[in-house]
């Protein structure tokens, strides 16, 4: 069984993008496809080694190459799915994104064989049973382990703005939840997920993951789905907050905004910075506004003393970071929101269109 190591963490600044999609018919709705992409075929070059499938047959996962600037992740992400969806094509799929597919039944999809999930279905039963997600994890890169587990922790109060920005699951198993991000709320009942508590360095966070993997909760030290996690087998820290997105401008702002807030934070640990104890029960409460509200959401300050609506973040974050995707993302309508005025609108099966990539 496989835990981490804090060797890993080498390298500053380098980005990594994972991202999950659907695998859909010509009428855009899910249908098992990982046989023919992944096993029974060779994928094209870009994907050798980065493309790999979910806990559903439908569900299929890419992962960038390892980019060393990030003025190369505009054209990295959009070869990696340029690649993927001529990939899909060639054997008669498309590809869609969004948290969670509208249209997707989980009592009617496949589930895969890989022993790995087999194991977690064993393991977890219902609420894995019924996982049909979709997500974006952003890798960025950190040169030392105790730096990554003080930036991991900071980050979790950046995270519900984050999702807010991303809810683009407002449909489960074909109804509407009433929630901006359901994909967060249902991935959330699996164990070892949401936002997690501190850690004082890594030697503590190095103990846990070996004592969850020696108690028998996880197999390896991957079943630790947390929304944030240095990750000891890429000496990376992830964050693991967003909705899929079926637009590659999103993602990049997400990616821009993530690259810039690690490396601020990373300054902030050099020089000493102290650690504020921030209450999980009010980092929970902030992920349940950006589940339930999305872009209308409104988040307790990180002294607990005040509240932040979203407008107000994403101004403030751009200014101190000099960054501009965020405010784009912002300014448009949120996922949810479109996918809840193409179904009133539309129907369906133009909502399922929207959601190609």
């Amino acid at each position: 069984m496989e835990t981490g190591s804090g060797d890993v963490f080498n390298r500053s600044g380098t980005i990594g993008i994972e991202e999950e999609f659907f695998i859909v018919n010509d009428a855009g709705r899910p249908v098992s496809g990982i046989q023919e992409l992944i096993y029974d075929s060779e994928p094209p070059a870009i994907l050798q080694d980065r493309l790999d499938h979910e806990l559903f047959q439908c569900t299929i996962e890419t992962q960038t190459p390892i980019i060393e600037e990030p003025g190369e992740a505009e054209s990295t992400l959009l070869a990696i799915r340029e690649a993927l969806t001529e990939h899909a094509e060639a054997h008669g799929f498309q590809i869609a994104a969004a948290g969670l597919h509208p249209a997707a039944k989980w009592q009617e999809l496949d589930h895969a064989t890989k022993p790995r999930y087999q194991a977690q279905l064993d393991r977890i039963q219902y609420p894995q049973h019924r996982n049909t997600t979709s997500g974006l994890h952003v890798h960025i890169g950190v040169d030392d382990a105790d730096k990554a587990v003080w930036i991991a922790n900071e980050l979790r109060w950046y995270l519900p703005p984050l999702l807010a920005l991303s809810a683009n699951s407002p449909y489960w198993n074909g109804f509407d939840t009433g929630l901006a991000s359901a994909r967060a709320k249902i991935f959330e009942n699996l164990p070892n997920t949401g936002i997690p508590t501190q850690f004082a360095d890594f030697e503590a966070y190095d103990r846990f993951e070996q004592r969850m993997v020696d108690h028998g909760a996880i197999n390896d030290r991957g079943e630790l789905w947390f929304d944030v996690r240095p990750h000891t087998g890429l000496g990376t820290v992830e964050v693991r907050t967003p909705d899929a997105q079926s637009d590659p401008e999103i993602v990049l702002a997400f990616v821009e905004y993530v690259h810039a807030l690690v490396a601020d934070l990373a300054a902030r640990y050099e020089d000493g910075e102290a650690q504020p104890q921030l209450r999980r029960e009010l980092l929970d409460e902030n992920k349940w506004q950006a589940i339930r509200h999305g872009h209308e959401a409104t988040f307790i300050s990180r002294d607990g003393e005040g509240t932040i609506d979203l407008a107000a973040f994403v101004d403030r974050e751009c200014d101190r970071l000099g960054v501009d995707g965020l405010r784009s993302v912002f300014e448009r309508d949120s996922g949810s929101q479109r996918q809840r005025q193409l179904i009133d609108e539309k129907g369906m099966d133009a909502l399922c269109d929207s959601l190609l990539i």
